[in-house]
């Protein structure tokens, strides 16, 4: 308690000689702050409070003694900023940055959580379990309160805008691969998979909520109370005009939020769909640790198809738009998911095709829809076989290929479900069974009867099934 008193002295100390720095203060960096001869008391002070095994991540080794690091004590702790503020004649509160700081070096390091930044319109309050992830909404304040000094916030010029956050959806998780050691370097994983791929398991319930698009606009890292990685260049926004008090119009920036939207009222029915569908998610990938080869298999099946869906999802940029140079590729992906879900490990090459598509419509009520799944699908591996064959396309009118294109992925991501809810945990192959509801029509009661229990008792918010 002691050492923690001496601390908060010295920082009270440090900030008070903020006031007489007489270079220019946005050219006092870290560095020169550090080569001033009040660091060494306050270094000497965070030794006595903080001590090498109990906070590694402070020090650094010079000169064969390890000793605070200034990119952390005075970079990642936001008290060089709140120093350059005071030599700016900045009204900074003292007391409250003090506190920050004290906390910043003698609490226990937090662990490394991956946070992912989506586009949508969520209630207030928003909270959402997803297995290990949450979906959370966050106040700009409960934001601020994530990073090392919440109260410069407001201060800092050319900072992230918490306001344009304020409501946005965020997934986070623990991410217990990581530790939270950065050592004045920032962290690139050129090696791992796309994030929305990385992050399937999280995403995945989401998108097979709704029809609407909900896009991952920034994977980043936070250390709660210590470092919040995202920035404003990873923020999309557009701009809104709205009347003053005047009634003139008056822009404003906001957050581009695209076409997701919850309604207060639809949070509970969410809630319950999501933690459904979690559930037989996480069912399915309990067999990846199963002695059985099956529930293995199945468990590879289901992640490749989550991926190959995801990775084309974020590519389609609006309900009806994708890139040009890309719309033909997608299919690929659409495909892959399709087959990943629908083979069985006891197919042979020939035909199967032919199986993909009629077990696919098998899947869905009436003979109405059965025909356009299965005219869809078969769309779709014309597509994919001409284009990695290197064939040429039919030179189709664009909004034309972008309806089909929507189409499928509408039909791919009620193939998951559906596959989701249908699929046994144990060794039984769903194939077999989907074989027999598109050849008899009494074995078909096995497949609609689950499914209609399952969107009766947990509906999403969009499903075909006229």
């Amino acid at each position: 308690m002691e050492a923690t008193s001496q601390l908060r002295q010295a920082v009270l100390t440090w900030l008070e000689h903020a006031r007489d720095l007489t270079s220019v203060p946005q050219t006092i960096t870290d560095a020169a702050l550090a080569a001033r001869p009040e660091w060494e008391a306050l270094s000497n002070a965070v030794v006595l409070a903080a001590p090498l095994p109990a906070h590694r991540d402070l020090y650094g080794k010079f000169t064969g003694d390890w000793l605070p690091r200034w990119p952390v004590v005075l970079g990642a702790s936001g008290l060089g900023d709140a120093t350059r503020l005071i030599a700016q004649g900045t009204a900074v509160p003292v007391e409250e940055v003090t506190d920050s700081f004290v906390a910043f070096c003698t609490a226990p390091a937090p662990g490394v959580e991956d946070w992912l930044l989506l586009t949508g319109d969520l209630p207030a309050g928003t909270r959402i379990p997803l297995g290990r992830y949450t979906l959370q909404t966050f106040t700009a304040d409960e934001l601020a309160r994530l990073s090392p000094m919440p109260a410069l916030h407001s201060l800092q010029a050319g900072g992230l805008d918490l306001d344009l956050l304020a409501g946005a959806p965020f997934v986070h998780a623990p991410n217990l691969d990581r530790m939270p050691d950065r050592r004045g370097t920032h962290w690139f994983d050129f090696t791992g998979p796309r994030p929305e791929a990385r992050h399937w398991r999280a995403l995945l319930p989401l998108i097979l909520w709704s029809n609407d698009l909900l896009h991952v606009n920034a994977v980043f890292n936070v250390e709660r109370g210590r470092y919040f990685e995202l920035n404003p260049n990873q923020v999309p926004t557009t701009i809104q005009t709205y009347p003053d008090r005047y009634g003139l119009p008056e822009e404003y920036e906001v957050r581009e939020t695209g076409s997701f939207y919850l309604a207060p009222a639809d949070l509970p029915r969410m809630q319950a769909f999501c933690s459904a569908v979690t559930a037989k998610i996480d069912a399915v990938m309990d067999g990846a640790i199963s002695g059985r080869s099956l529930p293995k298999k199945r468990a590879r099946r289901l992640e490749r198809a989550a991926r190959h869906l995801l990775q084309a999802y974020q590519r389609t940029h609006s309900d009806n738009g994708v890139w040009e140079q890309e719309a033909d590729e997608l299919h690929l992906d659409y495909v892959i998911a399709l087959e990943a879900l629908m083979a069985s490990p006891n197919d042979k090459h020939e035909g199967i095709s032919e199986k993909i598509r009629t077990r696919t419509a098998a899947l869905f009520p009436s003979p109405r829809l059965r025909e356009l799944v299965k005219s869809a699908v078969q769309k779709a591996y014309s597509t994919r076989s001409k284009y990695v064959h290197g064939d040429l396309l039919i030179d189709q009118e664009e909004s034309k290929k972008l309806t089909e294109l929507r189409e499928l992925r509408l039909i791919v991501q009620q193939v998951v479900l559906r596959w989701l809810i249908l699929t046994p945990c144990d060794t039984e192959d769903l194939a077999p069974r989907l074989d027999a509801a598109a050849d008899c029509t009494s074995c078909k009661h096995a497949i609609d009867e689950p499914l209609r229990t399952f969107f009766q008792e947990t509906p999403p918010r969009d499903d075909i099934q006229a």
